[in-house]
């Protein structure tokens, strides 16, 4: 049976500059921390096999940088597909004499283009819906009160126009990927304001029938 939880990828330390800036809005994601390293690696050893410190540059490179990957997690990683059948080890010849110097590659297998092409296929399962700080305070408040959780959301508005302003007068990059990972946070943020005011109206409604129940 395959694992197919995704693994976690650590959050990069804040930095300075508009680079810095760019990828730190980026990282900060509302709907999950997690990234399918699993199938990132697949898809970057669909083409030829390569080396373990290899995947983490080059998934930190088609990524935009947004996603930091310990090279720990890398082979963890590749131990798990390997131990699943879905990559296979490879060595590079040693130097003549020297057999400690052969190095390590993975190749994937037929069954790891399968998973992989099962992986592009699917559709992302949102049942239930992934753990999302902003829908946690919203719902906590308003468990208390109408009111807590109308102020819970006027809060969290505030804080998504400031990040989306802050995203919008950052000047385009010149990376595809990281100009695509832009987009995506933007729109992530545009789609969490119009959450928001959806929950806003409820919540007046809420808030009216209470009052309306106790008069």
């Amino acid at each position: 049976m395959h694992d197919n939880r995704p693994s976690t990828v650590g959050q990069p330390p804040l930095l300075s500059g508009d680079n810095d800036l760019f990828l730190t809005l980026h990282t900060q994601y509302l709907h999950t921390e997690y990234v399918a390293v699993r199938e990132a690696l697949l898809a970057l050893l669909a083409d030829s096999p390569r080396h373990g410190y290899e995947l983490k540059t080059e998934f930190e490179s088609v990524t935009g940088r947004v996603w930091p990957l310990n090279v720990g997690q890398v082979y963890t990683t590749l131990d798990r597909l390997e131990r699943d059948g879905l990559v296979r080890s490879l060595w590079d010849a040693p130097t003549v004499g020297d057999p400690s110097t052969a190095k390590r590659a993975y190749g994937i297998t037929h069954d790891g283009r399968v998973e992989l092409s099962r992986w592009y296929s699917e559709t992302d399962a949102d049942e239930p819906p992934p753990r999302d700080e902003a829908l946690l305070k919203v719902l906590l408040a308003s468990a208390r009160s109408a009111a807590e959780g109308l102020a819970v959301v006027t809060e969290q508005r505030k804080r998504s126009l400031d990040q989306l302003r802050r995203l919008r007068v950052l000047p385009a990059a010149d990376d595809l990927n990281a100009n695509i990972v832009r987009d995506a946070r933007s729109a992530r943020i545009e789609g969490e304001l119009a959450w928001l005011d959806r929950c806003e109206a409820r919540l007046v409604l809420a808030a009216k029938s209470s009052r309306g129940g106790n008069s």
